[in-house]
C-alpha cells in the first residue's frame, strides 16, 4: 500500500505518493483549489492505504475538502514541525548549486521554487517511520 502526502496550504499544496520502501511515485506542487481532483485521480490509480496531511494552519479545510471524496481512505495528521527548514536543504541535495552559487553555503540560499512538494515527501516519511515503530 501507498501513502498520500499532503503539505496543505492556502494557495497551493505538496503532494506525494511514497511506497512502503520510500520510492516516490509522484511528486509535485499544485493549486489548493484543485486538491480535491488531484487526490481523486492519484487515489484512482495508485493504491493509497492512508492519506497523510500535515498539521499546519490550513489542515483542516484541506481535510473538508477530502471528506467529499468518494472513496473512503484513513486520514492521518503528521506534525510538520521543522519541515520547510528540512525540505530547503534536501531540495539543495537533491539539486545542487552550479557555477558561482556553489561557493556559497546552502543554509544562506532559498531554492528558486517552491518546496511544499518536498515538505510532502518528508511528511510521507514520518509517517512511515512511525507506522514501523
Amino acid at each position: 500500500m501507498k501513502v498520500l502526502a499532503i503539505d496543505p496550504g492556502r494557495e497551493k499544496c505538496g503532494v506525494c505518493v511514497m511506497d512502503a520502501d520510500g520510492s516516490i511515485d509522484y511528486q509535485q506542487v499544485i493549486e489548493t483549489e484543485r486538491l480535491s481532483e488531484i487526490v481523486s485521480k492519484l487515489s484512482s490509480t495508485n493504491e493509497i492505504g492512508t492519506i497523510v496531511i500535515g498539521d499546519g494552519t490550513t489542515n483542516r479545510d484541506a481535510q473538508q475538502k477530502l471528506s467529499a471524496l468518494e472513496k473512503k481512505i484513513p486520514v492521518e495528521v503528521v506534525d510538520e514541525k521543522h519541515t520547510t527548514e528540512l525540505a530547503r536543504k534536501l531540495y539543495w541535495i537533491k539539486n545542487p548549486p552550479r557555477g558561482w552559487r556553489r561557493l556559497l553555503p546552502t543554509s544562506m540560499m532559498v531554492p528558486p521554487e517552491p518546496v511544499d512538494h518536498i515538505v510532502a515527501e518528508i511528511l510521507a516519511q514520518r509517517f512511515l517511520q512511525r507506522s514501523l515503530v
